[in-house]
């Protein structure tokens, strides 16, 4: 066998030829570097500002959209509990006019204490209004009667219940008014 000699490849030296010092500095305008540090500052808290009322308006828009769901489920609920409230009217009706002596009638006021109970659960309140002075947001009045027991503008009877929702009346209790 034979010795093969490899040639080995050093990298050349690199000689750095120094650069001259200067004493120079470049020339600074400084009243110039303050007027652009004035601009950005003034940039920056306008940005800032602009920032600071977009996040105020998300809040209230945030807000805004929260309470309109609240109110839209709200007026549905009052909607579908108004349609109930005639069958309560019915079963009351029928308690009111039940006979003595009915087996069943007993069933019919359970019922009807019931179906009450299910709307109080849900926030329903009934108007109080016999005796109460009249109020247009709460009554309505099918009549006016001269009556010598109750107050002028009070109501006498009411014919027909009224229930609110919260604050909003699903529906006025109609009523005669004494004159």
């Amino acid at each position: 066998m034979t010795d093969k000699k490899h040639k080995q490849h050093k990298p050349e030296e690199v000689t750095e030829t120094p650069v001259e010092a200067t004493s120079e500095r470049p020339q600074v305008d400084v009243a110039e570097l303050m007027k652009k540090l004035e601009e950005a500052e003034a940039k920056v808290a306008e940005h800032r500002d602009g920032w600071q009322r977009a996040q105020a308006e998300f809040v209230n828009y945030k807000n805004r959209i929260q309470r309109d769901a609240e109110s839209q489920r709200a007026n549905m609920k009052g909607d579908i509990l108004q349609k109930l409230l005639p069958v309560l009217d019915d079963l009351e009706l029928a308690l009111q006019n039940r006979p003595v002596d009915n087996a069943w009638a007993g069933g019919i006021e359970l019922i009807a204490r019931k179906f009450q109970s299910a709307l109080e659960s849900e926030g329903v309140k009934r108007i109080e209004a016999e005796g109460q002075p009249f109020d247009p947001n709460f009554h309505e009045a099918i009549s006016h009667e001269p009556n010598d027991e109750f107050e002028s503008g009070h109501v006498i009877a009411v014919v027909r219940n009224g229930y609110t929702l919260g604050e909003r009346v699903i529906r006025p209790a109609m009523v005669r008014v004494a004159q």
